[in-house]
């Protein structure tokens, strides 16, 4: 898988020196709301870095003191609020600012780009209680009453594609205050893969834009990562990492039940990627969708969506293609295109860093998401030799098309 494209990409995923993304000329000013670990924070800075451009964390907010603090870490400079967002942005949608609000956004200042990342557990398939229903889901409406607030520019929203089934129909709220505050709105389901992450996560983005430049219904959804090549493999992400194994940290698997242990290897002996029933908890032993679960990855795939449960077999198909382990945390990282650059701070645990890795929205994602709309925000002239060299970029971002596939 050789073309420039990919070569950029991959030099961003080893690099291992943290690039200065606040010192860079014309700075982004930019707030990111449920900030978590900064996923969408290191999207949008790399996609500002390779425009020539930098970015200023005006504001970020994360009630995760754990998270924060990995946030924190990543991003020292940021203007860092370990808060819940309801409590910063507390007043109803529509309704004259309240004085809290009015000091936030006197104290933020202007914005470029707001993204946020709700919680999206009320609106999963795994949560068969509450799904559709979940008081979490109100929160989606809450980065949009900090829209309302902010005035930001432009306006990234990202969430499961099921939030589109809400019953309280969030999306559409959302939709039609953002269109009475004057923001032109599109949204849509996305299979990642398409944008280099390689795994086959979908996301439901929503964009917002004030600037008659940017048309967020042109987003940049490129059909094809590369000129030659669909899908970025399991091979491209973590080849490198197959012997880097440790004892303990980010680079250490978790130690697996003597009867996981036993599944893995004969997974690895019989060159199997689905484990059979007869090996399967008693709960598997008749019929069954579940076949990722206990399942192998395959170097030349993508990997399924990386969750927080990507260290234990029996949460999804996260057996390592070689070795007959689990993913470690510094694989998990890279499948979701968090690069090395990124700290996870050993001194937290395993549990913290599953919760980071898996609940990050995938930086590259994001870089090829945005870059064309960022392009379109008003700056000084950016001297030819900062920028990125992107001359292997496909031309134009086509119209946006949605995706129903599972």
């Amino acid at each position: 898988m050789a073309c420039g494209r990919c070569a950029v990409d991959r030099e961003f995923l080893v690099t291992k020196k943290r690039p200065d993304y606040e010192g860079a000329p014309s700075p982004l000013r930019l707030v990111d709301l449920f900030a978590g670990g900064g996923g969408l924070t290191v999207g949008v800075a790399e996609a500002a870095r390779r425009l020539g451009r930098g970015t200023e964390v005006a504001l970020a907010v994360e009630n995760d003191g754990r998270a924060a603090d990995i946030y924190g870490l990543n991003f020292p400079r940021a203007n860092l609020v370990r808060s819940s967002v309801e409590a910063l942005f507390d007043g109803e949608l529509t309704a004259p600012v309240t004085a809290s609000e009015r000091s936030i956004a006197l104290a933020v200042g202007e914005v470029d780009v707001l993204v946020a990342g709700p919680p999206c557990q009320g609106h999963s398939n795994l949560n068969n209680h509450t799904r559709r229903q979940d008081p979490r889901n109100a929160l989606y409406l809450r980065a949009v009453r900090a829209v309302e607030v902010l005035r930001p520019t432009l306006v990234v929203i990202e969430n499961v594609p099921t939030v589109r089934h809400d019953k309280g129909g969030v999306v559409e709220s959302a939709t039609q205050v953002l269109k009475a505050a004057g923001y032109s709105v599109a949204s849509d389901v996305f299979r990642l893969v398409e944008f280099g992450v390689p795994q086959r996560r979908r996301r439901h983005m929503l964009l917002a834009s004030m600037d008659d430049r940017i048309d967020p219904s042109v987003m940049g959804r490129l059909g094809s990562t590369c000129d030659d090549h669909t899908e970025r493999s399991v091979r491209w992400a973590i080849e490198d990492l197959v012997d880097q194994t440790t004892e303990s940290g980010p680079d250490a698997a978790s130690k697996p039940a003597p009867v996981n242990l036993e599944r893995m290897q004969w997974l690895i002996d019989q060159d199997e990627y689905d484990l059979p029933n007869p090996m399967r908890p008693k709960c598997h032993h008749g019929s069954h969708s579940y076949t990722s679960m206990y399942g192998r990855l395959r170097w030349d795939a993508p990997a399924q969506t990386i969750t927080t449960g990507f260290g234990c077999m029996g949460q999804g198909r996260f057996v390592h293609p070689a070795q007959p382990r689990t993913l470690t945390p510094h694989e998990a990282a890279r499948l979701q295109t968090l690069p090395d650059f990124f700290d996870l701070d050993t001194r937290k645990g395993r549990g913290v860093w599953a919760t980071v890795i898996g609940n990050a929205v995938p930086p590259l994602f994001i870089v090829h998401l945005l870059a064309p709309l960022l392009s379109a925000l008003p700056s000084p002239a950016v001297p030819e030799a900062q920028l990125v060299d992107l001359t292997h970029e496909p031309p134009v971002p086509l119209a946006l098309v949605g995706d129903s596939t599972s």
